[in-house]
């Protein structure tokens, strides 16, 4: 009886002992934000904008002149792209040079040239015997029908300019770029829709390991805030005095009056630490999830939703793609609310500024 007891008891310790620890966080990590550099946080990163007056429109070029292994998903099922058939893992070509943002539909695509000429002028790029080809994947979104003059877009010139002005600094946010153009809340049409433009942000480990994105968000739908559940920005209500909820209007049949291409959000997440194209591949996947949390819908057959990724390598340790892939998820849902939250209201399009001083 008495050896009874001791097993019971002996039972009874370890099953508190082992409550205890379940009861307690899988992963104790202090996380260090930084959002007022943003993707800049991350050294060798350069972002420069360049913004056209004829007409809000522009690009934003992400430069990593020492090279940086690159990833890319594309997601949206109307996309414009370029070189990222280069960034499947199982192609030779595994670092890039710089990333093109921009306007101006499939014309803005020749805005990726005018980073290429910057580039090869100072002799970085991909070696190829005597010769040195910079690879620069580029994006665009459809920003044609703001602001009436639909010839007036980003070209190379455009890519070159951004790119001198490339810098490491704070990243202007907001109506600038390749946000110039860029609006939201389209799916009843453009009269009620609103603007919005490019946003950045980066959190910091503990142990070193930085994950940024800068996000340009041009969606048919609505940015929501992930933790509330609130509209931030997006389609309006027919006195355009305040914001309807999109998951309503998705559930009325026949609601959605949308015009095609007029859409598509865009961006690049980076990381300082090592790993492979798969990998990076990999949180560029993984990086959707947080588009997926700040717009609705996401990933439509109107819209060319595409993510770049890139790891620099700048700190000497393996990178954990769950780690980096779901703090890629945040820091892209952390953009693209900065994106609207910055971006100020033109011609036709207010921005959430405006709705709150009413």
């Amino acid at each position: 009886m008495n050896r009874l007891k001791s097993v019971l008891i002996f039972f009874s310790i370890i099953s508190v002992f082992l409550c205890l620890n379940i009861s307690r966080p899988l992963v104790q990590k202090s996380v260090a934000y930084s959002p007022s550099r943003g993707i800049t946080d991350l050294v060798g990163i350069k972002v420069g904008h360049h913004t056209l007056k004829q007409r809000p429109t522009g690009c934003t070029v992400i430069l990593v002149e020492k090279g940086a292994v690159g990833g890319v998903d594309v997601r949206g099922f109307a996309p414009g792209t370029r070189e990222t058939d280069l960034l499947d893992p199982v192609n030779t070509v595994q670092e890039i040079h710089g990333i093109s943002l921009a306007g101006g539909s499939a014309f803005g695509l020749d805005v990726a040239s005018g980073v290429v000429r910057y580039l090869e002028e100072r002799d970085k790029g991909f070696p190829v015997g005597l010769l040195r080809i910079p690879i620069v994947p580029a994006a665009v979104l459809f920003d044609l029908q703001v602001g009436n003059q639909p010839s007036i877009r980003p070209n190379s010139n455009c890519g070159y300019q951004a790119s001198l002005a490339a810098t490491s600094g704070p990243v202007p946010e907001g109506n600038v770029g390749a946000g110039a153009g860029a609006t939201v809340g389209k799916l009843l049409g453009n009269e009620r829709a609103m603007k919005s433009g490019v946003g950045t942000y980066s959190i910091t480990l503990p142990n070193g390991i930085k994950v940024g994105a800068i996000v340009v968000v041009n969606a048919a739908g609505s940015v929501v805030d992930p933790q509330t559940g609130n509209v931030l920005a997006g389609i309006r209500t027919q006195n355009g005095k305040e914001l309807l909820d999109v998951k309503e209007i998705l559930q009325q049949a026949g609601s959605s009056t949308v015009p095609f291409g007029q859409n598509t959000t865009i961006g690049v997440v980076a990381t300082n630490a090592s790993l492979n194209q798969a990998q990076v591949t990999q949180v560029a996947r993984m990086a959707h999830n947080g588009l997926a949390r700040s717009i609705v819908p996401a990933h439509t057959p109107i819209d060319g939703d595409t993510l770049f990724a890139i790891a620099t390598g700048k700190l000497d340790s393996d990178g954990d793609v769950l780690e980096i892939g779901s703090l890629a998820a945040e820091v892209t849902s952390q953009a693209i609310i900065r994106a609207v939250t910055y971006a100020e209201g033109i011609p036709s399009y207010p921005g959430v500024s405006d709705l709150t001083k009413r």
